[in-house]
């Protein structure tokens, strides 16, 4: 029996979570072959494994296993990467669900004279640095993957549309916006770089859509009807893309349709 390993970076958050649920339900489900396509048939063995960072979710499965990690702290990155060895010799799929867009002190800045350092230091660390610290550290369970450049093992960050350089025409949220374009930049050259020394991995940045979840909630107002989505949808739809990816692909930027988005 093939086993097929997935790796949820921010396993607690609204998208992490609904991506750890489907997947944990689809393995439970011999049946079930709608979230990964042609991935999930009966003779594959799924194992999910997904992070936390200061409790153990009350969240159970036989073959879901949590794994600690501060995603800003690369001690604890690399910790998470070696407790992931003691339990399977490789991973398949890493998705980075994890991000910040506000905390209980700061918003989003308007404005230039809103800019704070630690606030904008916080989040390059979050939504930049830390996909670059995991790739670095997964780089191993990655490469002994069984992989083709049809079925690719996956390295996926969710990014978010208003990292877009060339789609901004609102301006505002510099510290949001500018953490996003430098991790697209940072997942664009690490697509270049494996290509070469890591082969048949796709690098893919993603746009969730607006979803439902924590970090979007002080911004839904502005959201048209219909297209504020579930975790659920959202996760589902990441899935089903990232499921059709090729290597040829690795290094798009692509939304929760599959649909391109300019740099």
């Amino acid at each position: 029996m093939n086993t097929k390993n997935y790796f949820i970076i921010g396993g607690t958050g609204g998208i992490g979570k609904a991506m750890v649920e489907q997947l944990v339900q689809t393995a439970a489900n011999e049946h079930a072959s709608t979230l990964t396509n042609n991935d999930m048939h009966t003779d594959t063995d799924i194992r999910v494994f997904a992070t936390y960072h200061k409790s153990v979710p009350n969240f159970e499965a036989e073959n879901l296993y949590w794994v600690a990690m501060d995603i800003c702290d690369e001690q604890s990155i690399k910790q998470a990467a070696d407790t992931i060895k003691q339990q399977t010799t490789h991973i398949d799929w890493v998705i980075n669900c994890a991000g910040l867009l506000h905390t209980k002190m700061h918003q989003p800045e308007k404005s230039l004279q809103q800019i704070e350092s630690e606030f904008f230091l916080q989040n390059m660390q979050v939504n930049a640095l830390a996909s670059l610290l995991i790739a670095k550290h997964i780089k191993p369970l990655l490469a002994k993957a069984e992989r083709s450049a049809d079925k690719p093992a996956i390295f996926a960050t969710i990014s978010a549309r208003v990292g877009s350089i060339s789609d901004n025409q609102l301006g505002g949220w510099y510290s949001y916006r500018m953490s996003k374009a430098a991790l697209n930049m940072g997942m664009k050259n690490l697509s270049i770089e494996w290509s070469r020394s890591l082969k048949d991995v796709c690098v893919v940045v993603m746009q969730p859509g607006t979803v439902n979840t924590q970090l979007s909630a002080p911004f839904q107002g502005n959201v048209a009807d219909g297209q504020l989505f579930s975790p659920a949808y959202s996760a589902e739809c990441l899935l089903e893309v990232l499921s059709k990816m090729g290597a040829a692909q690795s290094g798009s930027f692509v939304d929760w349709a599959g649909e391109s988005i300019p740099w």
